[in-house]
Parts: structure tokens; C-alpha cells; sequence
């Protein structure tokens, strides 16, 4: 029985999930079943190019990985992906290869973005009554 490696990273942004397997291959990066150089909308194409550009594709030639995305809107998908792009790079090297190149890996994406490899925080705040928003208030008149 062959056994393949693979390992399976998330990423998240607000409310988008994404979750990408890295296995063993020839360097395809697939994102919702469709290759990389056809995620819509194009402007935010390049931010899905960012970890692979950072480490550079002679690292990725050996490794497939395919990415799965949910929730969220456009912006927040794409970001979703490429932090579970990166984090998928750096498990691999860390689980297949040795951990100093892992480690460098890391190091290098921390130093690009954070954001590659550590996720925001930060979450829309609910809307409170009496008024339009969460902090938004209805104005007042003394008249």
C-alpha cells in the first residue's frame, strides 16, 4: 500500500474559509477546482500569486495543491486562499522535508506579509438598536 504525502492547512478571513491539501506532484495550484490563472476577479489574481512568488515557483515544482473556498465575498476568499496557500507550503517542507527549510520559508513569508501566515482578528462587530449600524446612532434635535 502506497501512502501519499499530503497535508491539509486552513486560512480565514472575516467569514470565508479556505482549505487547501498539498500533495505530492508537479506544481498545479488549483483554487475551487479551476487553475490559478483563471480566479476571478482579476485584480485580486496577483494576491493569489503572492506566496508562490515569495518563495518562488522552484519550490512549489514538486508539490500540487489544491485549494477549496467557502463564505465570505470575493476579497475575503482570496485572501482566505492565499494564507492557506502558504501555510500549505510551509506544513509540507516542515512535514516532507527538513524544518530548517521550513523555517525559512516562514521567515520569509512573515517578512513579505504577516497576513500570509498569520490571520486577522478582527470581525464585524453586531449592530446594536437604535440606530443604523454598530456604532452608528440615530441623530438627536433639542428643537
Amino acid at each position: 500500500m502506497s501512502t501519499v504525502q499530503a497535508v491539509q492547512t486552513f486560512g480565514k478571513k472575516k467569514t470565508a474559509t479556505a482549505v487547501a491539501v498539498a500533495r505530492q506532484g508537479k506544481g498545479l495550484v488549483r483554487v475551487n477546482g479551476q487553475p490559478i490563472g483563471l480566479v476571478r476577479p482579476e485584480t485580486l489574481r496577483y494576491k493569489l500569486y503572492e506566496p508562490i512568488l515569495v518563495v518562488g515557483e522552484e519550490k512549489l515544482s514538486d508539490i500540487d495543491v489544491r485549494v477549496r473556498s467557502r463564505g465570505g465575498g470575493h476579497t475575503s476568499q482570496v485572501y482566505a486562499v492565499r494564507q492557506a496557500i502558504a501555510k500549505a507550503l510551509v506544513a509540507y517542507y516542515a512535514k516532507y522535508y527538513d524544518a530548517a527549510s521550513a523555517l525559512e520559508l516562514k521567515r520569509e513569508l512573515v517578512s513579505y506579509d504577516r497576513a500570509l501566515l498569520i490571520a486577522d482578528p478582527r470581525r464585524a462587530e453586531p449592530k446594536k438598536f437604535g440606530g443604523r449600524g454598530a456604532r452608528a446612532r440615530r441623530q438627536k434635535s433639542y428643537r
